[in-house]
Formats: structure tokens, sequence, C-alpha cells
């Protein structure tokens, strides 16, 4: 199986200078804790991801105010991705590796054309793939 045939295509996006605020409010909008961040809404090209924790911990937690931040003060810019003809066993690797629970898909120019999430692995139907992600993920954090 590809990761093409589990993403969800067209992930809602938002560009650096979007408040937190809006992103949130996305996020509740969508039912997701990440969106991805990118240069501009044609191109797309991924500059990095907010997570629901992204927000929490480098927010909140240090005692900023969400409500002045925008995504480019909380996101993260080193972001772990797949490609859209990789195997669902190569995501779920790089998930693995890198501990994340959501993982951007990106062409081959570096654009955001889509988003698995392990809820989305889960829904592939293999149940030893799912539990494997689950378990090394939540084991990691």
């Amino acid at each position: 199986m590809r990761v093409q045939e589990i993403m969800t295509k067209e992930p809602a996006c938002c560009t650096p200078e979007v408040d937190l605020q809006q992103i949130a409010r996305k996020m509740v909008e969508q039912n997701c804790g990440a969106i991805p961040i990118v240069d501009n809404y044609g191109g797309k090209h991924l500059l990095g991801i907010v997570t629901d924790r992204d927000i929490v911990c480098r927010t909140i937690a240090l005692g900023k105010d969400p409500m002045d931040l925008s995504a480019r003060d909380c996101m993260t810019t080193t972001v772990a991705t797949v490609k859209p003809n990789d195997t669902l066993e190569t995501c779920c690797q790089v998930m693995e590796q890198y501990d994340v629970r959501r993982i951007p898909v990106v062409d081959g120019e570096g654009c955001c054309c889509g988003i698995v999430s392990q809820a989305d692995i889960a829904r592939s139907g293999d149940e030893r793939v799912t539990a494997e992600v689950v378990q090394d993920i939540s084991c990691a954090a």
C-alpha cells in the first residue's frame, strides 16, 4: 500500500503569519491536531508544521500569550516528511524514527499535498502495523 492511498489529500494549511487562534480554530474545524505551514496557498511549499502540542508547550507552558503569537513563533521547521509514492511501511518507519503522530506528504518540489496520521494508518486495516506504530511512538513520548 502507498501513502497516497491513505493520506488526507489537500490538508488545511496556513502561512507563517497566521495567528495561533486562527490555527487552533482550523484544528477544531478540521478535527485535526496539526496544520502544515506553507509559503503561500498556491504552491504550498512546506516550511514547517504547528501541532496542538506545539501551541501548548512552546507558548502557554512558557507563559507566553498565544493570542499575541503567530505560526512563525511556535512552528517546527525541521519536519519529517514522506512522498505520495512511499510505501506505508516506509511512512510508519519515518513516523517511528521521528516520534511523530502526523507526517506531511510532499511532492517532488517539496509542496504539501497530503498528511498521514496514526488514524489514517489505523483505517488502512492492518492491525499489526497500527499497533506497532502506536506502541513505538507512545513509548518514546
